[in-house]
């Protein structure tokens, strides 16, 4: 089997809508799922510091659990485990003139269920790196436990948690297509549904791989933006990572530990 060249460009500078969808589908599952997984993961770090043992063992428990499972095992839980189950069945949800497919809400509800838990960890980092003197400064102005976290902590804290958010985005754009398992077609499955029509299997994957690096790179350039407007505000608690680090890697010890490979 020879590689077409004419095939490959064709397939990349005029993609079937199918692709194209697919590409628009897994953009959308990520900011989606990436916005709910940030308040998920923000709850739990907050549940992890609460008083109370129940939320702690809670949160806990959610994190281990999460953390210690695939991804894909997860996916096939939501969708078909609950509905074996009878305890839920993800059908089509129409809002207004949008209308939201099961397998796409299930896709969403497994990202960002999987999201959180790691979400929770940077949450309670970035919290941690908050000087303790400021909570306390915030009490002794009269200002109540979850007062001085909200309009103290919380925005100081945000500051910690962009570059590591930025790059858990970046790792969403890829493992949205780990919900082919469960029939979501976004690029990937896309890409493997062409496969079995024309059979040119390099070249349709290439293609796609190509469209990933597109869109991560795409948004690695949007992230330093945001960092580097932040830094010109002040922010400059955090060590910036740079376009050429995140892009290629090295970099600070800092910076790998930021760099979370796929999962």
């Amino acid at each position: 089997m020879h590689f077409d060249w004419s095939f490959f460009q064709h397939l990349l500078f005029h993609p079937p809508s199918t692709f194209v969808q697919g590409a628009i589908r897994t953009i959308y599952l990520a900011v989606i799922a990436q916005a709910l997984g940030v308040v998920v993961g923000l709850f739990l770090a907050l549940f992890r510091r609460s008083r109370h043992m129940p939320l702690r063992v809670f949160a806990s428990g959610y994190i281990w659990l999460i953390r210690g499972t695939p991804l894909l095992v997860q996916a096939v839980l939501v969708y078909d485990g609950l509905s074996a189950l009878g305890l839920y069945s993800f059908g089509t949800l129409t809002i207004g003139p949008l209308s939201v497919s099961g397998v796409v809400q299930a896709g969403i509800v497994t990202l960002t269920i999987n999201e959180g838990a790691y979400m929770a960890e940077i949450m309670r980092a970035a919290i941690d790196s908050v000087d303790r003197g400021q909570g306390e400064a915030a009490g002794s102005l009269g200002m109540r436990r979850r007062q001085a976290m909200r309009h103290v902590v919380l925005p100081q804290a945000m500051r910690v948690v962009i570059p590591p958010l930025g790059n858990e985005f970046n790792n969403m754009l890829k493992v949205t297509s780990l919900l082919s398992v469960i029939g979501l077609q976004e690029l990937f499955l896309a890409a493997q549904d062409y496969n079995s029509v024309t059979f040119r299997t390099f070249e349709i994957f290439l293609v796609a791989a190509i469209y990933y690096i597109m869109m991560t790179t795409a948004w690695s350039f949007a992230q330093s933006a945001i960092e580097r407007r932040l830094q010109s505000r002040g922010g400059n608690a955090v060590e910036r990572i740079t376009l050429r680090e995140r892009l290629f890697g090295g970099g600070s010890l800092v910076v790998a530990g930021q760099l979370r490979g796929a999962r």
